[in-house]
């Protein structure tokens, strides 16, 4: 699809959820200056607190109808499995030329809660920025958190042109990198380039655990690397990631049977001390890495957050 490269600043703005992603957002917008507006519904009185004491750009509301009678575009910074009940506050004010758009990191699942329970005149064009961390709240955002970053929108069969025009032309402005797919196609790809490695780095720490609790060991203070580097994606929202889990089980599932068939073949392969075979693996695995890079998905010296 071709896409128009102009982008026509927005009256008004609202965001919905305003931790990590959505604070990233509220900030970068304001840099941008791509709304004249930006409202803010948060539901949490600690990160309102926040969001007041680090004096964050933007109008904080009290009642959800305020903000979206009012905008342009929505854009969904919540967990998922609120997505509902936002619809359902949502639906009686909801006008048909705003734009709904979200950040989750599955999608088919939601799309399936979004036809069931939104207003047939609105349409809601499905985002997801590639970009994140471990630590939560608005005092974790970061204006360039989105700079260089992808951003998938999904496009489906009643998807309008102008909305996949307008949101790709906005994530192009906060400075992220666009790509186009449908969610069957983003659901498969993130449940092995996200949603599988998320869940081992789970397993991994929970693992060490368990050995540091059954074996008596001082364990965690002994963390090398590998141990060290999981434990900051295994630091990541809870919330967030059961929602993920839930929402993308049959290809998780999927990923994870993969995973124990190739554990397994890596098992085999250490108890029968099968030189040949596992030095072919390892070789195999390395070129992905060089990939990463060359692509530029990564730097040749990574910090992995120790910076």
């Amino acid at each position: 699809m071709q896409l128009k490269k102009y982008f026509i600043k927005m009256e008004n703005i609202l965001i919905i959820g305003c931790g990590l992603l959505g604070s990233s957002l509220l900030r970068r917008i304001k840099k941008k200056k791509i709304a004249n507006k930006i409202f803010i519904y948060e539901k949490s009185k600690k990160n309102i607190r926040k969001i007041k004491r680090l004096k964050l750009p933007g109008i904080i509301l009290k009642n959800l109808e305020d903000g979206v009678k009012k905008a342009d575009l929505i854009i969904l910074c919540t967990p998922m499995s609120e997505y509902k009940n936002l619809i359902l506050k949502m639906n009686n004010f909801l006008l048909p030329k705003t734009i709904i758009t979200d950040v989750g990191s599955s999608k088919t699942e939601s799309l399936k809660i979004i036809k069931k329970f939104l207003r047939k005149d609105v349409n809601w064009t499905q985002s997801h920025p590639i970009a994140g961390s471990e630590v939560s709240g608005p005092e974790n955002g970061k204006q360039n958190l989105f700079e260089n970053k992808w951003c998938v929108l999904i496009k489906e069969k009643n998807t309008k042109k102008n909305h996949i025009i307008k949101l790709s032309n906005f994530w192009k402005k906060v400075g992220s990198k666009v790509v186009i797919m449908s969610s069957d196609k983003h659901d498969k790809i993130f449940s092995i380039t996200s949603h599988l490695p998320h869940l081992i780095a789970y397993n991994l720490v929970k693992s060490a655990q368990d050995f540091e609790k059954n074996q008596k060991y001082d364990l965690i203070k002994y963390s090398a690397g590998g141990l060290r580097d999981f434990s900051r994606i295994a630091a990541s929202n809870e919330i967030m990631w059961r929602d993920i889990f839930f929402n993308n089980k049959k290809n998780i599932s999927k990923a994870i049977d993969l995973f124990i068939k190739n554990l397994n073949s890596f098992k085999k392969d250490i108890n029968s001390k099968n030189n040949k075979s596992i030095l072919r693996k390892l070789i195999q695995t390395k070129k992905v890495r060089t990939k990463i890079i060359k692509l530029k998905q990564d730097i040749d010296k990574p910090d992995f957050g120790r910076s």
